[in-house]
């Protein structure tokens, strides 16, 4: 066995912030499904016997979408969502399930350790129910309570404008900090997954040898930009510099479990430490909001960063936004709590979130790991190649309609649990569809060379696509070879721009003219 490590003070590791614990966003943002048989009243009572039933079934301690779909009793379906999401979220590069090829994933599988770490953090989100405030005002233009969210399902977009303030609203910090606090309390259990008993001695004597150690991985990582390249247990006292050539020496558990409360602990205090100086002395640069450069002012518009490689878009209201490439700090969106607007988001991203959004219209541009495809503009092409999407695939018309949400309930419920089947997307009529143009004020940035969009349009809507056009051409030439006397066709024309202006307005497109048309 090795040696006890010395004992880790809090005061010593909240100084340095490459050396704070963090969780990793990933599984606790873009992870969780809701999914109601993925989450139990007891996990660690429930995975461990399923992950000893997993590892006696695999030669090779890996899965595929059947047998998950088996011993989780959730059809194929979701099973395969199931590997498809894990192939998003895990944290190391070299995972054979993060490589694979799109086609390659079920045959790949995934491994067994990081499968029952994926569930145990399903339970993340069993939240308290909070009421609303105004439930009445809300219920016309809110649809629903957010499956993941707490406090921000709680307001609606106009609630939120009409407070005009993010005073008590908890912020990306506090997140964190619940994150924290949900490993500190589960992490007695969350080792048990990974650990395995000493031959001969029982489940009593648990250790990790090196490779179940990194397991941990997927759930923490130090500092704010994690491992950069280097595995998890590099970044431990237990496994550092070891020989690659000669098996490091298990360690027992508890001892794991130890070291890591401790620095749980100092990151609580660290993040403890951050929000105090704030609360009680001038912000500075660093610590504050990075806000971007807003195309159309509102009272709650804004963007913002974080040190932890994420920009956040929320509360717009009534207005258009579009940012590009260069205005996006980080690698992942939030786009949350927006009302009655539209708003464009340009640039290659590994994740976007959309949530407590309504009567918005979103248009994200490439997302190499979570995002449906919309539309098209410049430099798509150059963006999909960044982040790796292939447009060979193309699941526009394949929803998959996850858990139960009540329209009218408002309560926060655990992801997945309530009375009513959530609606699902449709296909819009053929008749029904238009082409979606993203303006193009902002051409002159531009360097890429996609000159359209790289997806086939099914052919229903292409006939439709065709048949419009047909229709507009007649009626333009129609117009144009009408037997008008000038002063007729001027009418005419003035009359036509009136009802265009009137469907602006009426639209609320009139504010795109307005709010994206720079200064």
């Amino acid at each position: 066995m090795t040696e006890p490590t010395e004992p880790c003070t809090s005061s010593s590791l909240a100084r340095d912030p490459t050396t704070v614990i963090h969780p990793r966003r990933e599984p606790f943002e873009h992870g969780l499904l809701p999914i109601p048989r993925l989450i139990f009243s007891d996990p660690a009572q429930t995975l461990i016997p399923l992950k000893q039933k997993l590892l006696e079934s695999s030669s090779n301690q890996r899965v595929d979408s059947a047998a998950i779909s088996e011993s989780l009793q959730i059809s194929i379906e979701q099973a395969r969502l199931v590997l498809d999401t894990l192939a998003s979220v895990l944290h190391s590069d070299a995972e054979p399930l993060v490589a694979a090829k799109l086609g390659e994933i079920d045959s790949v599988g995934v491994d067994v350790h990081d499968l029952v770490l994926f569930l145990y953090i399903q339970s993340y989100k069993r939240l308290l129910p909070r009421t609303h405030k105004d439930s009445a005002a809300v219920a016309d233009v809110w649809p629903s309570t957010s499956a993941f969210d707490g406090y921000l399902s709680a307001l609606s977009p106009l609630q939120l404008v009409r407070s005009n303030s993010r005073r008590g609203m908890p912020s990306q910090v506090d997140e964190e900090a619940h994150q924290l606090s949900y490993l500190q309390k589960h992490l007695a259990n969350i080792v048990s997954l990974v650990a395995q008993p000493v031959e001969g001695e029982g489940e009593e004597s648990l250790v990790l040898t090196m490779d179940r150690f990194e397991h941990l991985g997927f759930l923490i990582q130090f500092g704010d930009k994690g491992s950069e390249g280097n595995s998890f247990s590099q970044s431990s006292p237990f496994f550092a510099n070891s020989d690659p050539d000669m098996p490091a020496v298990p360690v027992p558990a508890a001892q794991v479990h130890d070291w890591l409360l401790q620095n749980i602990a100092a990151a609580l205090e660290y993040i403890s430490e951050r929000t105090s100086s704030k609360e009680n002395g001038p912000a500075s640069a660093s610590d504050q909001d990075v806000a971007m450069t807003d195309a159309c002012t509102t009272s709650v518009n804004k963007v913002s960063t974080s040190t932890r490689s994420a920009s956040f878009i929320e509360g717009i209201s009534k207005s258009s936004y579009v940012k590009h490439a260069s205005d996006i700090k980080g690698s992942s969106v939030k786009v949350l709590n927006c009302h009655e607007s539209a708003i464009y988001i340009l640039a290659p991203l590994r994740y976007a979130t959309v949530y407590g959004c309504s009567d918005a219209t979103v248009v994200i541009g490439a997302v190499g790991k979570v995002a449906p495809y919309n539309t098209f503009y410049s430099q798509l092409e150059e963006h999909m190649n960044e982040v790796g999407i292939v447009p060979t695939v193309n699941r526009w018309d394949e929803p998959l309609a996850l858990g139960m949400v009540d329209p009218h309930d408002s309560l926060s419920h655990p992801a997945g649990v309530s009375d009513v089947q959530a609606e699902s997307a449709t296909r819009v009529d053929p008749d029904q569809f238009t082409n979606f143009v993203i303006p193009n004020w902002f051409g002159a940035e531009s360097t890429g060379a996609t000159k359209g969009n790289p997806f086939m349009l099914p052919d229903a809507y292409m006939a439709s696509q065709h048949k419009n056009q047909k229709n507009l051409g007649e009626i333009r030439q129609l117009l144009r070879e009408a037997p008008l006397e000038e002063s007729r066709k001027r009418e005419l024309s003035s009359a036509l721009h009136v009802y265009f202006k009137d469907w602006l307005y009426a639209s609320g497109n009139i504010r795109q003219l307005y709010c994206l048309q720079g200064d």
